[in-house]
């Protein structure tokens, strides 16, 4: 187990240098000139140039990239080109909204999305299996926004029972921090409840149809035992990866959600980060984005030796 996470250690360093590499030249190379951004269209040559010269923009891309490269390895992720405060800072500003919309949305997709595999695989073929994976069909195949745009009709505009836009942080009170999370976690939740149930209900029917499952029925095992305390287990190692993958791919998601509801969260700040062209945010979050995908990734490999023993690194 440490020559693997050792290894996977490694690995991760190399894909983070790809990384890095790829953000870097994708934002240099992109259309447009951060400096005549700032300065405005009233700006003349000369005022451009000097934001130039200022930001460092004119000198090499190798001398850039090791420059970003020395700063970013020391902590020091840059200063946003508009906003002159440190990227970290920035970041650290929206990141209560993003955990919480990230948190409870997984929490709500990983029960409902492994119960209702569960219960349809169980009873395969009946009225609630067939609900379900239509269910999973049609929550799977609309896009987020229109899935927020119909929640926002349904329950804030036409029966008025939630706030349909912005957060209120936790600390001003948990009611409030909570109904404000409703709308957008039921949001951005149906997408992933309906993948994991479908993988999850595909794993179990697998899981089922086994010898030692009809041994233990047999035997008068109960419903219960042989659904969560055999079944599950044992169909776990490909929920686990669907659960990981899910969880570190939910940033796209957590920017539409973002935007829809008005939450002041990463995904918003990328989004006027991306529109202003203010590249020192923009690498920031897909740099720390792209680590947590990593690491969730590595997370998700080291758990299935607990799902399942007999696999060994």
């Amino acid at each position: 187990m440490a020559a693997y996470i050792v290894r996977r250690i490694i690995s991760t360093i190399a894909v983070m240098a790809m990384v890095g590499v790829f953000v870097f030249l994708l934002l240099r190379l992109a259309p447009g000139d951060p400096a005549a951004i700032i300065a405005g269209r009233s700006a003349t040559e000369e005022m451009i140039a000097g934001i130039r010269e200022q930001l460092g923009l004119n000198d090499p891309m190798p001398l850039q990239f090791i420059r970003w490269v020395r700063d970013m390895l020391g902590g020091d992720f840059g200063a946003s080109i508009f906003a002159g405060r440190p990227v970290l800072e920035l970041i650290a500003q929206r990141l209560e909204p993003t955990i919480s919309l990230s948190v409870l949305t997984m929490f709500l997709s990983v029960t409902v999305g492994v119960s209702s595999g569960v219960l349809a695989a169980w009873r395969a073929g009946g009225l609630v299996d067939r609900i379900l994976t239509a269910f999973a069909t049609l929550g799977f195949s609309v896009p987020v926004f229109v899935v927020g745009f119909f929640f926002i009709y349904l329950f804030a505009i036409s029966t008025h029972l939630l706030p349909v836009q912005g957060y209120q942080p936790i600390d001003h009170g948990f009611g409030p921090w909570l109904v404000h999370l409703i709308l957008p976690t039921v949001t951005l939740s149906v997408p992933y409840i309906a993948y994991i149930a479908r993988i999850a209900r595909a794993s179990m029917l697998e899981v089922l149809s086994e010898d030692y499952m009809r041994t233990a029925a047999a035997k008068g095992a109960s419903s219960y035992s042989m659904l969560f305390h055999h079944a599950l287990k044992n169909a776990g190692v490909p929920i686990l990866t669907v659960i990981g993958l899910s969880f570190a791919g939910l940033i796209g998601g957590v920017v539409i959600t973002e935007t829809v509801f008005n939450i002041p969260g990463v995904g918003r700040l990328t989004v006027d980060a991306i529109n202003n062209r203010d590249y020192p945010i923009i690498q920031g979050v897909l740099i720390l984005v792209s680590g947590l995908y990593v690491l969730i990734n590595l997370a998700v490999d080291l758990s299935y030796t607990l799902v399942d023993p007999r696999i060994r690194y």
